[in-house]
C-alpha cells in the first residue's frame, strides 16, 4: 500500500531525526525511512556534540566560554566549508541547539576531564574535544551524551523517542531507491519494504553485523550480504508521496569501498566508521534528481596519540626521521599530516614519557580503548638504548635526539596493525542552500547531515559531526515544514 506525507526523510539518524521533529513541530505529517532499524553511524558513535559560546554545562562547570571565541577557533578548522554568516550562526545558535537537545530528552554532564583524551572516562561528559590548545581562548567543549561506554546510542534513543512522540510514521527495513519527480519538483520516493518475518529477520541480521562490520569488515559484510538478499527476494515496491518536500539523510559514503578506494592507496586498511547504510546512496539519488556535490575527496582519518595523555609530549617523525606535526592536536589533525607523508609515521617516546604512560592507562581510558593502548605500549612499539639503534629496529631516518634514554618508536601510521586501527569517515556531500538546506538547483529536495556539504566538511574534531547533523537537520526540517505550509496556504 502507497504512503503520503508532507515531509519524507530519507535516513533515520540524527539528522533524520532532527528533520523530522522540527516538521513535525510546524505541523507537517511525517515519515521517515532508513534501510535498516534506524540509528546508523549516530548510534555508533560516542555522542559527543560539539557546542560551546555558554551552555548550561559550560556555566555549571565554570567554564567561561562566549559564541565568538568558538567561532575565532571553528574558522581554523571549518575554512571555507561553510561561509562566515553559516559558521557565526551556527556558534550563535550553540548553546540554544544544546538546550534543545535536552528538551527532546537527550542528558548531557557538566563534569570536565581534567586530562587531553580522544574520548573521556565514565567520570567525565565535558573535555576539549579538538585542537583548542593550538589556538587563543581554548575552552572544553565537547559535550558527551550522559551514559555508560560510548554514548552514541543512548544519544540516538532520546532522539528517537522524541520523534515518535513527534507523531513521525517511522518505516524501517525500507530502502529508498528512486527519487520521483514531477513538473521539476521532488515528490516523493519509490523504495523496496519488508514485512513480517523477512523484516524480522533483517533487523536481526542488520543488528548483529554492525560492530563486526567495523571492527571484523569480512564476518559484517558476510551478515550484511545476507539481509540484501531478503531485501531482493522479498522486498515489496511502494511509493512514498511527499506533498511538500523530502530531505535526504542518509550518511556519508564510506562503505562504498571502491570510490574510497579512488581517492588513494593510503585509506585502505583504515576502520570505516558507519554502517553498510553509507554507501553513498542518498548522495547519488541527490544527484540523480539534477543535485551536485563538492569535498567528495575529503576523509577524515583519525590517529589519536592520546590517551595516555603524557604521550602528547612526543614527537611525531616520518620514515626520514623528521619531526612533524603537534602531538598535542586532535587525531584528525594528526591523522591529515600522516597521510600527506604516504600514511606512515611514529611516535618518539623516551623511557620518562613511556613510564608516566603506561601509569596513566588505567585511569585515563575508557574499557574501549583500554585494549588498543596497551597493544602500542607494548606489541606496538620498539625500544633501544641510542636514538640510532632505535631507529634502525624501526627502519626509519635517524630523528633528532631529545629525553632521556632508552628510547621508544610507536607505529602511528595509517596501517599500524590490526590492535591499533586508524578510522576514517567521509566528510563531503550534496551541496545545499545555507540558508533553507534545499539541495542546490532541486526543488522538494532538502539534505543534512554527512549526505551534505556542512560544517565539518573540511576538517573535522570530536562532535563536530553530531553538531552539523542537529544544526543542518533542523534547519531542513523547519524549512521544508515552512513550505509545506506556505504552499497550502498558496492553495487553500
Amino acid at each position: 500500500m502507497d504512503v503520503t506525507a508532507d515531509v519524507v526523510v530519507i535516513g533515520f539518524g540524527a539528522a533524520g531525526a532532527c528533520a523530522a521533529l522540527e516538521a513535525a513541530a510546524a505541523g507537517a505529517s511525517v515519515v521517515v525511512l532508513d534501510r535498516f532499524a534506524g540509528g546508523g553511524a549516530t548510534a555508533l558513535s560516542g555522542g559527543v556534540v560539539y557546542a560551546g559560546g555558554g551552555t548550561r554545562q559550560q556555566v555549571e562547570a565554570g567554564v567561561t566560554d562566549t559564541p565568538e571565541a568558538m567561532f575565532s577557533y571553528l574558522k581554523h578548522e571549518v575554512r571555507d566549508a561553510v561561509s562566515e554568516a553559516t559558521l557565526r550562526r551556527f556558534c550563535e545558535d550553540s548553546a540554544k541547539m544544546l538546550a534543545w537537545l535536552e528538551d527532546q530528552g537527550v542528558p548531557f554532564g557538566a563534569s570536565v576531564c581534567p586530562f587531553k583524551t580522544s574520548y573521556p572516562t565514565d567520570d567525565y561528559y565535558l573535555y576539549q574535544s579538538g585542537s583548542e590548545d593550538a589556538w587563543p581562548d581554548p575552552a572544553p567543549r565537547g559535550h558527551r551524551t550522559k551514559a555508560k561506554g560510548t554514548s552514541g546510542k543512548v544519544f540516538f534513543a532520546r532522539l528517537a523517542e522524541a520523534t515518535r512522540r513527534a507523531g513521525a510514521r517511522i518505516m524501517p527495513q525500507t530502502r529508498a531507491e528512486e527519487l520521483i519527480t514531477t513538473d521539476g519538483r521532488v515528490t516523493g520516493v519509490r523504495c523496496r519494504t519488508l514485512t513480517g518475518v523477512p523484516q524480522s529477520l533483517h533487523r536481526l541480521l542488520s543488528k548483529a553485523g554492525a560492530k563486526p562490520w567495523i571492527y571484523y569488515p569480512p564476518a559484517g559484510r558476510r551478515l550484511f550480504a545476507l539481509a540484501g538478499w531478503l531485501e531482493r527476494r522479498f522486498g515489496r515496491s511502494i511509493t512514498v508521496t511527499a506533498r511538500r518536500g523530502v530531505v535526504i539523510s542518509a550518511g556519508g559514503f564510506i562503505a562504498d569501498r571502491e570510490s574510497v578506494r579512488r581517492l588513494g592507496p593510503v585509506y585502505r586498511g583504515g576502520l570505516a566508521l558507519g554502517t553498510p547504510g553509507d554507501d553513498g546512496t542518498g548522495i547519488r539519488l541527490g544527484v540523480a534528481a539534477g543535485g551536485t556535490t563538492a569535498r567528495m575527496d575529503r576523509i577524515s582519518v583519525w590517529r589519536f596519540i592520546t590517551p595516555p595523555s603524557a604521550l602528547q609530549r612526543g614527537v611525531l617523525v616520518d620514515s626520514a626521521g623528521r619531526s612533524f606535526g603537534d602531538p598535542t592536536r586532535y587525531g584528525a589533525a594528526i591523522g591529515s599530516e600522516i597521510v600527506r607523508r604516504d600514511g606512515k609515521a611514529w611516535l618518539l617516546i623516551d623511557d620518562d614519557i613511556l613510564r608516566v604512560a603506561r601509569a596513566q592507562v588505567k585511569t585515563q581510558t575508557a574499557p574501549f580503548q583500554r585494549w588498543q593502548v596497551r597493544y602500542f605500549l607494548k606489541r606496538g612499539l620498539v625500544t633501544a638504548p641510542t636514538i640510532e639503534d632505535v631507529a634502525a629496529k624501526a627502519g626509519i631516518g635517524v630523528p633528532e635526539p631529545f629525553g632521556t634514554p632508552p628510547y621508544s618508536l610507536i607505529n602511528v601510521s595509517i596501517r599500524a596493525g590490526f590492535g591499533y586501527p586508524c578510522p576514517m569517515l567521509t566528510l563531503g556531500g550534496l551541496v545545499v542552500d545555507e540558508e533553507t538546506g534545499q539541495v542546490q538547483g532541486v526543488p522538494g529536495l532538502y539534505a543534512a547531515g554527512r549526505s551534505a556539504v556542512g560544517v565539518c566538511s573540511e576538517s573535522y574534531v570530536s562532535g563536530l559531526a553530531l553538531a552539523d547533523c542537529v544544526f543542518s537537520g533542523r534547519r531542513a526540517g523547519q524549512h521544508v515544514a515552512a513550505r509545506s505550509r506556505d504552499a497550502g496556504e498558496a492553495t487553500c
